[in-house]
């Protein structure tokens, strides 16, 4: 089987997540890039599909003019599967268009701008049968694929309480700055960015994590915000207790003002026989802690990890990886569902991720709104 053929929207000159995309696709080793729409400027559009090599025959004007063109190859030539990495306000009418004419998609993350929206693609997945992931990178850390199996066996115990963190500081050079440089972010303007800026684009990803660790869905939330600044419209800061049933708590904290603090996750999740933890910035140790035995630390490429961890390790034990391979994992995971081959659950985040995560980012929006009060996902 040749490798598949992928089409990009967005991520052209300077952007980190389109070149994150494309890196983990050569990682990953099932795909080949060669076409898309990679700017919203044509003539930048074309330069930057001139320093990958992409024909320009194949580096569109919009993603209309796109579709019109692919549909119109042969299909063992047309692009099959494509990545949609652009601000947030555009991925669902792009997914929508995409679906509809039966292209697969990798999509990032929040999902779309509203829980309607979200569960309208939902609905299209279903219905046309296609591969949607939704970037959720994290799940795809070897070491967080253990902590979910070690999880799901019991390991734990009984669950007695979650913990997650996102901390970032790099918006404070922003927020501090001119009022120029504020409305020239999109993360901070609700018509690019939707409603929420912080718990949007990072705390999302720590209610991703609970969930895809434990397997458990959470209930409520009562949050409590902070936009730090009087000219800021959405949330750069905040706290989100969460319930998972009436025995079952929790809490989220996720920051973008956090000085001098740079992608600072963290996962806890802990139980009556022993606890988890996990650190993004310190991806290859998984920390289990109990009160009758030494701490355990597990690493990747070790025979004592589940099947899932040991095949998202690409490199031999003490050869470390990091973002772009976890990313890979989650693209090998579309090639497998693609190539109708037999996959792991939990491989890659799906359309199902997507929609809990607009549920999550509305319902703690409206908690806060509210004057902090519990509010049902």
């Amino acid at each position: 089987m040749g490798k598949i053929k992928m089409g990009m929207i967005g991520g052209g000159i300077g952007a980190f997540i389109g070149d994150a995309h494309r890196r983990a696709s050569r990682i990953c080793n099932e795909f080949e890039l060669v076409g898309g729409v990679f700017d919203i400027d044509y003539e930048r559009s074309k330069e930057f599909a001139a320093k990958e090599g992409i024909s320009p025959d194949r580096c569109y004007e919009s993603v209309d003019a796109m579709i019109k063109a692919e549909l119109a190859l042969p299909e063992n030539e047309r692009i099959r599967v494509v990545s949609i990495v652009t601000p947030n306000a555009l991925h669902y009418p792009q997914a929508k268009k995409f679906l509809t004419n039966g292209f697969h998609l990798v999509c990032e993350k929040p999902m779309t701008m509203t829980v309607e929206e979200a569960e309208d693609l939902e609905k299209l997945v279903k219905e046309t049968g296609l591969t949607f992931a939704l970037t959720h990178t994290y799940t795809g850390y070897p070491m967080v694929r253990q902590m979910r199996e070690m999880i799901a066996k019991g390991v734990l115990g009984t669950i007695q309480r979650i913990d997650a963190q996102y901390y970032q500081g790099w918006i404070n050079a922003i927020i501090h700055g001119t009022g120029s440089r504020i409305t020239g972010v999109w993360r901070l303007d609700p018509k690019h960015a939707g409603v929420s800026s912080c718990m949007g684009d990072i705390g999302v990803h720590a209610f991703n994590l609970i969930e895809y660790t434990t397997g458990l869905e959470i209930k409520e939330v009562l949050s409590d915000l902070n936009p730090v600044k009087e000219d800021i419209k959405l949330d750069l800061d905040g706290t989100v207790l969460l319930r998972f049933s009436d025995k079952l708590k929790g809490v989220i904290r996720a920051s973008q003002v956090c000085g001098g603090l740079e992608n600072d996750i963290v996962v806890s999740v802990y139980g009556s026989k022993a606890s988890l933890r996990w650190e993004q910035e310190n991806p290859n140790y998984l920390y289990m802690f109990s009160d009758t035995e030494p701490t355990k630390v597990f690493k990747p490429a070790h025979g004592y990890n589940e099947k899932m961890a040991e095949e998202g390790q690409t490199m031999p034990a003490g050869h470390p990886e990091g973002i772009y391979e976890a990313l890979a994992n989650i693209y090998k995971g579309v090639a497998k569902s693609m190539r109708g081959q037999a996959f792991t659950q939990g491989e890659f985040p799906t359309v199902h991720d997507g929609v809990r995560g607009m549920k999550f980012i509305h319902s703690v929006v409206n908690s806060n709104a509210k004057g902090n009060v519990w509010v049902k996902i």
